[in-house]
């Protein structure tokens, strides 16, 4: 019996052909919402790969959903700068922003400037502090798992995805523990518009935001007068580079650390059990082979692409196929649609625990602004996976996912489950 999913996409992708393909517009968060994103960037990689959109919610921008033409822009930061801001900003959130001091962050920084401040906080997630965070990720997982009711619906999104990550986070900044769920609340004021996540109004999420800032601000004069610590904000707040860095800075510093450690991790937690759920004969490939769970983790990566964009300022004109961005134009560098690109990657849409060539996708970035925190990333969700395996048969989603209304974030607001049993 069918449930209509094959007659949803093809209609999803009649609309997507019927446009006209100058009024194409992939900067809608409704299509992300109802994953009907799928056809139009099909469409602009086979007829418009670099594409121009004149009048959006976001104002006009380009649109690159070629693989290749992505890692070109994302490794050419002298000609595309970050120094504007790295997401389409919405023309009603500029206008309630207007007036307000800039809060930039260290990924919305050019170089020698980015690079000085990257590497201050990078030694919270080298290799070495890695090894040393594994056993607690691992002991953390272990208790959030052990307390998932059995034969019961629940929301894995909440009691998953969102705890552990919570819990990562809090011990990178060194954040009271008690309070870590905090952290997911204000990265989802930081990242939803009014009527969508929590947020209710721009007030509110005006005055939660700076509810957030005003306890960092507490954390960094904490560290300030502390000796440094190995937590990322004693790390800026000691550092030589970031150590007088101006207060909107480092509130900008805090934006990027808690958006970063929070969604891309938690969206593809949540990615990976839908993901296996879709394909069974996946889910049952890696119940027979949890060796496989390493490049289950990145397929799931490139599959659920957590960032679906990162945005870039031409600082010049610059040619592309044909087409001339001129300088000051914004650029939007679709990694969703990169990641299926069936000239580079094989059988794309396909979800395939054991790639040739697992890692090879664009959700962590290239180029100076790669993602700082990746192997953490990888690392958590390789942990979950293992612990889960040990704890059960089965893990089987009940009802669609409901997804973020956003092109920025993609993800999942709620996914059902249920867990039949214990091994």
């Amino acid at each position: 019996m069918s449930d209509g999913a094959v007659d949803i996409r093809d209609e999803a992708r009649a609309r997507a052909y019927a446009v006209p393909l100058e009024q194409l517009n992939p900067a809608q968060p409704e299509l992300f919402a109802d994953n009907e994103i799928w056809s139009v960037f099909e469409r602009l990689r086979r007829e418009d790969p670099v594409h121009f959109t004149a009048d959006s919610a976001y104002g006009p921008y380009w649109s690159i959903t070629r693989y290749n033409d992505i890692m070109a822009i994302d490794t050419n930061h002298e000609v595309f700068s970050s120094a504007d801001g790295i997401v389409l900003a919405s023309l009603e959130s500029k206008a309630q922003n207007a007036g307000r001091a800039p809060r930039p962050s260290f990924i919305s920084m050019d170089p020698p400037k980015h690079d000085v401040q990257r590497k201050t906080v990078s030694p919270a997630v080298a290799p070495a502090n890695l090894h040393r965070m594994a056993p607690v990720i691992r002991e953390r997982a272990g208790l959030i798992l052990d307390a998932l009711p059995i034969g019961e619906e629940f929301d894995w999104v909440d009691l998953v995805s969102k705890e552990l990550t919570a819990m990562t986070l809090a011990t990178l900044f060194d954040f009271p523990f008690e309070d870590r769920r905090k952290l997911t609340h204000w990265s989802d004021m930081m990242t939803n518009a009014p009527g969508y996540g929590p947020v209710t109004s721009w007030d509110q999420k005006r005055q939660e935001i700076g509810e957030c800032f005003e306890a960092f601000t507490g954390l960094w004069n904490d560290r300030l007068n502390a000796p440094p610590g190995s937590d990322m904000i004693s790390m800026l707040a000691h550092g030589e580079a970031t150590r007088d860095m101006d207060i909107h800075e480092y509130h900008g510093n805090v934006t990027l650390l808690i958006i970063g450690g929070n969604d891309t991790t938690r969206n593809t937690i949540s990615g990976s059990v839908y993901a296996l759920n879709q394909n069974p004969a996946e889910y049952a490939k890696l119940k027979a082979d949890p060796s496989l769970i390493t490049s289950m983790v990145s397929e799931t990566i490139r599959w659920q692409t957590p960032l679906a964009h990162m945005a870039r300022t031409a600082t010049q004109d610059f040619e592309l196929h044909g087409k001339t961005i001129k300088a000051g134009d914004r650029v939007a560098m679709w990694y969703v649609s990169g990641n299926r690109d069936d000239t580079v990657i094989a059988e794309p849409d396909r979800y395939i625990i054991d790639r040739e060539r697992p890692r090879q996708h664009l959700s962590f970035g290239f180029g100076v602004h790669r993602c700082v925190g990746n192997r953490l990333a990888e690392l958590q969700l390789t942990i979950i996976w293992e612990e889960m395996l040990k704890r059960f048969p089965d893990i089987q989603v009940v009802a669609e996912p409901t997804r973020t209304h956003s092109v920025f974030v993609k993800g999942y607001e709620t996914l059902p489950v249920v867990i039949p049993a214990r091994n």
